[in-house]
C-alpha cells in the first residue's frame, strides 16, 4: 500500500492521467486511474492543510505560553508589592500597640503607657492617694485630742482620729508615658535608651483644693548596652533594682509586677526604683548572673525605749535636705551604695532567681560630755545584709501562672512594700539594723486573651530589739519588757496607751483585669480590685498584741494608645 501511494504521489506531481507501476514486494502491475489520482490529490492537500494547521495551532501556543509566563510575572509582582503593602501596614498596626517608628539616624523609637481614671475606697481614712501607706492605717485610740466650743463658750476635748472615718478618692495621677529608643551600633552591639514617668510625685505645692495640680515623677530613666559576642549587658540609670522579680533572664524591662491597682503593690513585694550602675553576665540566655551597686537611703528609723542610754546626747542617721531637694524634707547619711549580687536561671520551665544584699548606716552620735570640743563627735556605723529568692512558674501554660518572691535579713525594710523600719539605735548612739522577712504569692488566671484574674497574699515581719541601756535596764526596740503600753488601741477616745510599734503588716487582694476592647486604636481596659490590710503592733508589756485593718476597693479604667 505504501508503493501505491508513492507511485500515486509522483503520478500526481508530474500531472499523468495514469500511470503504472510495479509492486516491489508483489511483482504485480499497479494501475492508478485519473480519478483515483485526483481523490489523492485531494487527500494530500488535506494532509497538508492539517499540518498547516497543526503548526498554526503549536505557534498560538508558544504565544500562549510566552503571555502565561509575563501574566505570571506581573501576578508576581503585584503578590510582592501587596506584600509590602500588609508589612506596612502590620507596621502601622504594630505602631498602634507599641508606636514603633523610625528615621531619626537608625534609632527606632516607642512610645508608651496608659492614661488612667481610678478611684479607691477605704473603711479606714489613711489620707493616701491611689498608692498605699500600710503604716498608716489608724488604731480607734492612742490618738491626739483638739479643743471644740460647746457653744456655751466653754471647751472640750474629743478624740480626733480617721478609725472611723472612711475615704473616697479619684486619681488619674498613675497615668504613664513612657519612650524607648533602640540602636544596633553593628551586628553584635546594640544599645537601649528608656524613660518613663507619672504624676505621682508630691511637691509642697500640689493639693486637691480647685486646680489639682501634680508634678510629674520619672520611674525610670536608663541606657542599656549590649554585647552578643561576650553575652555582657550594662546599665546606668534610674530602673528597678537588681532584686526586683524578673520574667526572662536578668533584663530591663521584663520584670514581673503584682498586677494590682494599688501602685504600692501588695504587702511582701520586694522591689525599689533608683539609680545603680549594673553589669550582667548570661550563658547561651539560660544562666545569669548580675552585680549592681545601687543609690543607699535609710527609709525608715525606729524610735528606742527603755532606761535610757549610755553617754550620748544626740544620734541622728539623717539629716536635712540640701539643693534641688525639697528643704522640709530629709536625706540619710550614707557612704557606700547597696550591693546587690543576683544569679537567674531560666531552664526550659520557669524562671527562678537568688539574691543578695549588702547595706551600711551611718549614725552621728554627739557624747553628753564633749570636753574635747566638736571634734568628740563620731561617726557610728553597721552592716546590714540579706538574701532573697524569686520564681515564675506556668503552672498551665499561657493559663495559671504562678508568682513567689521573698526576703530576709536585717536592714532590709525600705526593699519592702510596706516600708518598714531599716534601723533603730544602740544605747550608744550607733545604728542597729532590725531583723525583718517578706513573702509575696500571686496566682493569676488567663482566662482568655481578654480576662485576668488574679489573687495574692503577702507579709512583712519585723523582729524587736532589746538590750541593756543605762544601769543596765532593758533598752530596745519593740520589746515588752520595755513598758509599753497597748491597752487602749482599740478604745475610741482614749489619748494615750497606744504606743507600740509596728510589728507585721499583711494584706490579700484579688482582682481582674478586662481588655475589653484591643485593635488599631490600642487597648482600653478595665480592672477591680479588693485588699484587706492589716497592721499589727508589737506585744505589750501586759500581752496586748492589738491590730487594726482596712479594706479597701479600688476600680482602673485605662486607654493604651501605643
Amino acid at each position: 500500500m505504501r508503493s501505491k501511494m508513492l507511485t500515486v504521489a509522483i503520478a500526481a506531481g508530474l500531472g499523468l492521467t495514469s500511470v503504472t507501476a510495479v509492486s516491489a514486494q508483489t511483482s504485480q502491475k499497479v494501475t492508478v486511474s485519473a480519478a483515483e489520482l485526483a481523490q489523492m490529490k485531494a487527500e494530500i492537500a488535506a494532509l497538508e492543510q492539517k499540518v498547516q494547521d497543526l503548526e498554526s495551532q503549536s505557534q498560538a501556543q508558544t504565544q500562549a505560553q510566552q503571555q502565561t509566563a509575563q501574566s505570571v510575572q506581573a501576578t508576581q509582582a503585584q503578590v510582592a508589592a501587596t506584600q509590602a503593602q500588609v508589612q506596612q501596614a502590620a507596621q502601622q498596626v504594630a505602631s498602634k500597640s507599641g508606636d514603633t517608628f523610625g528615621g531619626l539616624g537608625g534609632v527606632k523609637w516607642t512610645l508608651g503607657g496608659f492614661l488612667a481614671a481610678e478611684s479607691v475606697y477605704r473603711s479606714r481614712d489613711t489620707g493616701d492617694d491611689i498608692n498605699s501607706k500600710f503604716s498608716n492605717i489608724p488604731f480607734p485610740g492612742g490618738t491626739s485630742t483638739a479643743p471644740i466650743n460647746t457653744g456655751s463658750g466653754a471647751t472640750t476635748t474629743y478624740p480626733v482620729t480617721n478609725a472611723r472615718n472612711d475615704q473616697w478618692l479619684e486619681s488619674s495621677r498613675q497615668s504613664r508615658l513612657s519612650i524607648k529608643a533602640e540602636a544596633d551600633i553593628n551586628d553584635v552591639t546594640h544599645v537601649t535608651g528608656y524613660y518613663e514617668m507619672d504624676f505621682l510625685g508630691g511637691a509642697q505645692t500640689a493639693n486637691m483644693n480647685e486646680s489639682n495640680s501634680y508634678n510629674p515623677r520619672v520611674r525610670q530613666l536608663w541606657t542599656n548596652l549590649d554585647w552578643d559576642t561576650y553575652g555582657l549587658h550594662f546599665l546606668a540609670g534610674q530602673a528597678w533594682s537588681l532584686l526586683t522579680l524578673e520574667s526572662t533572664g536578668i533584663t530591663p524591662g521584663k520584670e514581673v509586677l503584682p498586677p494590682t491597682i494599688d501602685a504600692q503593690y501588695n504587702a511582701g513585694f520586694t522591689w525599689a526604683r533608683q539609680t545603680q550602675l549594673r553589669i550582667v553576665k548570661d550563658w547561651n540566655k539560660q544562666w545569669w548572673l548580675a552585680l549592681s551597686l545601687e543609690n543607699p537611703q535609710t527609709a525608715g528609723i525606729g524610735s528606742v525605749a527603755g532606761a535610757g542610754t549610755k553617754g550620748y546626747a544626740t544620734s541622728t542617721a539623717t539629716i536635712q535636705a540640701g539643693n534641688t531637694y525639697d528643704t522640709l524634707n530629709t536625706v540619710s547619711l550614707n557612704d557606700i551604695p547597696d550591693i546587690i549580687v543576683k544569679a537567674a536561671a531560666d531552664p526550659g520551665w520557669g524562671h527562678y532567681e537568688l539574691f543578695g544584699i549588702s547595706r551600711e548606716f551611718t549614725t552621728r552620735v554627739t557624747p553628753t560630755t564633749a570636753a574635747g570640743g566638736p571634734e568628740a563627735t563620731t561617726n557610728q556605723t553597721a552592716h546590714g545584709s540579706g538574701f532573697g529568692i524569686g520564681m515564675l512558674l506556668p503552672l498551665v501554660p499561657k493559663v495559671l501562672d504562678l508568682q513567689i518572691s521573698g526576703m530576709s535579713g536585717k536592714g532590709i525594710g525600705r526593699y519592702g512594700s510596706a516600708q518598714l523600719n531599716d534601723i533603730t539605735y544602740t544605747p550608744s548612739g550607733s545604728p542597729h539594723p532590725l531583723k525583718e522577712n517578706m513573702a509575696l504569692g500571686t496566682l493569676t488566671w488567663h482566662a482568655s486573651d481578654a480576662f485576668d484574674l488574679y489573687v495574692e497574699g503577702g507579709r512583712e515581719q519585723e523582729d524587736s530589739y532589746l538590750t541593756s541601756g543605762a544601769n543596765g535596764l532593758p533598752f530596745g526596740y519593740g520589746s515588752p519588757l520595755l513598758g509599753y503600753n497597748n491597752s487602749d488601741c482599740l478604745i475610741y477616745g482614749a489619748p494615750s496607751d497606744c504606743t507600740g510599734q509596728t510589728r507585721q503588716i499583711s494584706e490579700q487582694s484579688i482582682g481582674f483585669w478586662w481588655k475589653f476592647y484591643q485593635g488599631k486604636f490600642g487597648r482600653v481596659q478595665f480592672g477591680t480590685q479588693f485588699s484587706h490590710a492589716s497592721r499589727q503592733l508589737f506585744t505589750d508589756s501586759k500581752g496586748n498584741a492589738p491590730s487594726t485593718s482596712d479594706n479597701m476597693f479600688f476600680t482602673s479604667l485605662r486607654y493604651y494608645p501605643f
